[in-house]
Protein backbone atom coordinates (compact mmCIF):
# COMPACT_ATOMS: atom_id res chain seq x y z
CA UNK A 1 0.00 0.00 0.00
CA UNK A 2 1.57 3.48 -1.01
CA UNK A 3 0.99 7.19 1.02
CA UNK A 4 -0.91 9.19 -0.99
CA UNK A 5 0.66 13.43 -0.27
CA UNK A 6 -1.92 15.38 1.17
CA UNK A 7 -2.17 18.19 -1.14
CA UNK A 8 -0.84 21.68 0.53
CA UNK A 9 -3.22 24.91 0.03
CA UNK A 10 -1.61 28.15 -0.02
CA UNK A 11 -3.01 30.91 2.64
CA UNK A 12 -4.65 32.71 -0.27
CA UNK A 13 -6.18 28.75 -1.44
CA UNK A 14 -7.24 28.40 2.42
CA UNK A 15 -8.97 32.08 2.85
CA UNK A 16 -11.09 31.63 -0.35
CA UNK A 17 -11.93 28.22 0.63
CA UNK A 18 -13.01 29.41 4.30
CA UNK A 19 -14.70 31.99 3.39
CA UNK A 20 -16.84 30.39 1.43
CA UNK A 21 -17.33 27.48 4.04
CA UNK A 22 -20.55 26.94 5.94
CA UNK A 23 -18.10 25.13 8.85
CA UNK A 24 -15.05 27.11 9.99
CA UNK A 25 -11.41 25.76 9.68
CA UNK A 26 -8.36 26.70 10.97
CA UNK A 27 -5.40 26.59 8.86
CA UNK A 28 -1.70 25.49 9.59
CA UNK A 29 1.11 24.45 8.10
CA UNK A 30 -0.81 24.14 4.42
CA UNK A 31 -3.72 22.07 5.56
CA UNK A 32 -7.26 23.16 7.03
CA UNK A 33 -8.47 21.53 10.13
CA UNK A 34 -12.27 21.82 10.66
CA UNK A 35 -13.44 23.30 14.02
CA UNK A 36 -15.87 21.07 16.54
CA UNK A 37 -18.92 22.13 17.40
CA UNK A 38 -18.67 23.23 21.41
CA UNK A 39 -20.67 22.20 24.53
CA UNK A 40 -23.20 23.99 26.53
CA UNK A 41 -20.75 25.10 28.98
CA UNK A 42 -18.41 25.98 26.54
CA UNK A 43 -20.65 28.23 24.48
CA UNK A 44 -21.93 30.39 28.14
CA UNK A 45 -18.24 30.85 29.12
CA UNK A 46 -17.28 32.03 25.68
CA UNK A 47 -20.70 34.49 26.05
CA UNK A 48 -20.50 35.45 29.74
CA UNK A 49 -16.83 36.28 28.78
CA UNK A 50 -17.11 38.39 25.97
CA UNK A 51 -20.34 40.41 27.89
CA UNK A 52 -18.00 41.07 30.62
CA UNK A 53 -15.04 42.23 28.68
CA UNK A 54 -17.41 44.53 26.43
CA UNK A 55 -18.78 46.38 29.34
CA UNK A 56 -15.21 46.50 31.14
CA UNK A 57 -13.47 47.93 27.70
CA UNK A 58 -16.49 50.95 27.43
CA UNK A 59 -14.53 54.24 27.30
CA UNK A 60 -11.42 52.65 26.73
CA UNK A 61 -9.40 52.54 22.79
CA UNK A 62 -9.64 48.56 22.78
CA UNK A 63 -12.80 45.94 21.74
CA UNK A 64 -13.31 42.23 22.23
CA UNK A 65 -14.08 40.12 18.86
CA UNK A 66 -15.89 36.92 19.44
CA UNK A 67 -14.70 33.54 17.94
CA UNK A 68 -16.47 34.74 14.61
CA UNK A 69 -13.44 36.75 13.67
CA UNK A 70 -10.22 34.95 12.43
CA UNK A 71 -6.56 35.58 13.97
CA UNK A 72 -3.12 35.59 11.79
CA UNK A 73 -0.33 34.19 13.22
CA UNK A 74 1.70 36.20 9.93
CA UNK A 75 0.48 36.91 6.79
CA UNK A 76 1.31 33.34 5.97
CA UNK A 77 -0.30 31.12 8.90
CA UNK A 78 -1.29 29.94 10.73
CA UNK A 79 -4.93 31.31 10.77
CA UNK A 80 -7.06 30.72 14.17
CA UNK A 81 -10.52 31.26 15.48
CA UNK A 82 -9.75 32.12 19.15
CA UNK A 83 -12.88 31.89 21.22
CA UNK A 84 -12.19 35.52 22.04
CA UNK A 85 -10.00 38.26 21.18
CA UNK A 86 -9.28 41.70 22.23
CA UNK A 87 -7.22 44.41 20.62
CA UNK A 88 -6.64 48.47 21.16
CA UNK A 89 -6.29 50.96 19.07
CA UNK A 90 -7.14 50.77 15.19
CA UNK A 91 -7.46 47.10 14.48
CA UNK A 92 -4.50 45.53 11.73
CA UNK A 93 -6.65 43.61 9.04
CA UNK A 94 -5.54 40.82 6.67
CA UNK A 95 -7.60 42.86 3.66
CA UNK A 96 -10.47 44.17 2.04
CA UNK A 97 -12.47 41.19 3.90
CA UNK A 98 -12.15 43.10 7.06
CA UNK A 99 -12.08 38.94 8.43
CA UNK A 100 -8.81 38.30 9.71
CA UNK A 101 -7.32 40.22 12.58
CA UNK A 102 -3.21 40.29 12.80
CA UNK A 103 -2.68 42.85 15.96
CA UNK A 104 -4.95 40.81 18.82
CA UNK A 105 -3.58 42.33 22.78
CA UNK A 106 -5.02 39.37 24.59
CA UNK A 107 -6.36 36.33 23.16
CA UNK A 108 -8.73 33.64 25.10
CA UNK A 109 -9.44 29.96 24.78
CA UNK A 110 -12.21 28.38 26.76
CA UNK A 111 -10.72 24.99 27.24
CA UNK A 112 -12.20 21.36 26.69
CA UNK A 113 -10.77 17.95 27.17
CA UNK A 114 -10.17 17.50 22.96
CA UNK A 115 -8.39 21.05 22.81
CA UNK A 116 -6.70 21.40 26.44
CA UNK A 117 -3.22 19.83 25.13
CA UNK A 118 -3.08 21.73 22.17
CA UNK A 119 -4.11 24.89 23.68
CA UNK A 120 -1.39 24.88 25.87
CA UNK A 121 0.72 23.41 24.03
CA UNK A 122 1.31 23.89 20.14
CA UNK A 123 -1.19 26.69 19.99
CA UNK A 124 0.65 28.47 22.46
CA UNK A 125 3.39 27.90 21.20
CA UNK A 126 2.22 29.96 17.78
CA UNK A 127 0.52 32.78 19.61
CA UNK A 128 3.72 33.73 21.10
CA UNK A 129 4.77 34.70 17.61
CA UNK A 130 2.48 37.28 17.54
CA UNK A 131 4.40 40.71 17.91
CA UNK A 132 1.32 42.78 19.46
CA UNK A 133 0.06 39.66 22.32
CA UNK A 134 0.66 40.86 25.41
CA UNK A 135 -1.89 38.35 27.65
CA UNK A 136 -2.92 34.70 26.61
CA UNK A 137 -5.98 33.62 28.65
CA UNK A 138 -7.45 29.65 29.26
CA UNK A 139 -10.50 29.47 30.94
CA UNK A 140 -11.59 26.30 32.31
CA UNK A 141 -14.64 24.45 31.92
CA UNK A 142 -14.53 22.11 35.33
CA UNK A 143 -14.20 24.71 37.94
CA UNK A 144 -14.27 28.64 38.46
CA UNK A 145 -10.72 29.04 37.09
CA UNK A 146 -8.72 31.53 35.07
CA UNK A 147 -5.01 31.69 33.79
CA UNK A 148 -3.74 34.32 32.71
CA UNK A 149 0.02 33.71 30.91
CA UNK A 150 1.46 37.51 30.25
CA UNK A 151 4.26 38.65 28.67
CA UNK A 152 6.74 40.44 30.11
CA UNK A 153 10.18 41.89 29.75
CA UNK A 154 12.57 40.34 27.42
CA UNK A 155 9.62 38.43 26.17
CA UNK A 156 9.58 35.89 29.21
CA UNK A 157 5.26 34.60 29.38
CA UNK A 158 4.66 33.96 33.14
CA UNK A 159 1.57 32.63 34.40
CA UNK A 160 -1.12 34.11 37.58
CA UNK A 161 -3.89 31.93 38.47
CA UNK A 162 -7.63 32.99 39.70
CA UNK A 163 -9.27 30.31 41.42
CA UNK A 164 -12.96 30.36 42.99
CA UNK A 165 -16.03 32.57 42.17
CA UNK A 166 -14.86 35.26 44.52
CA UNK A 167 -11.53 35.67 42.57
CA UNK A 168 -11.69 38.70 40.17
CA UNK A 169 -8.83 38.18 37.18
CA UNK A 170 -6.67 41.20 36.10
CA UNK A 171 -5.53 41.73 32.15
CA UNK A 172 -3.26 44.21 33.16
CA UNK A 173 -2.38 45.04 29.26
CA UNK A 174 -5.81 46.75 29.48
CA UNK A 175 -6.35 48.12 32.78
CA UNK A 176 -9.84 45.85 33.46
CA UNK A 177 -10.30 43.60 36.27
CA UNK A 178 -13.19 40.64 35.58
CA UNK A 179 -14.97 39.29 38.19
CA UNK A 180 -15.07 35.10 37.85
CA UNK A 181 -18.59 35.00 39.35
CA UNK A 182 -19.11 37.06 36.06
CA UNK A 183 -17.69 34.51 33.93
CA UNK A 184 -19.50 31.85 35.17
CA UNK A 185 -22.26 32.77 36.39
CA UNK A 186 -25.27 30.29 35.70
CA UNK A 187 -22.96 27.46 33.92
CA UNK A 188 -22.94 23.74 34.72
CA UNK A 189 -19.22 23.26 34.60
CA UNK A 190 -18.17 20.06 32.76
CA UNK A 191 -16.86 16.93 35.25
CA UNK A 192 -12.90 17.14 35.37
Amino acid sequence: MSAHAVPRLTPEEYLKIDREAEIRSEYHDGQMFAMSGGTLPHSLLKVRLVGALARALQGRRCEVTDSDLRVAISAQGPFVYPDAAIYCGEPRLADNYRDTLLNPTILFEVLSKSSEAYDRGHKFAQYRRIDSLREYVLISQTEPRIEIFAKGPYGKWTLTEFLGEAATCELVSVGVEIPLAEVYRDVTLEAA
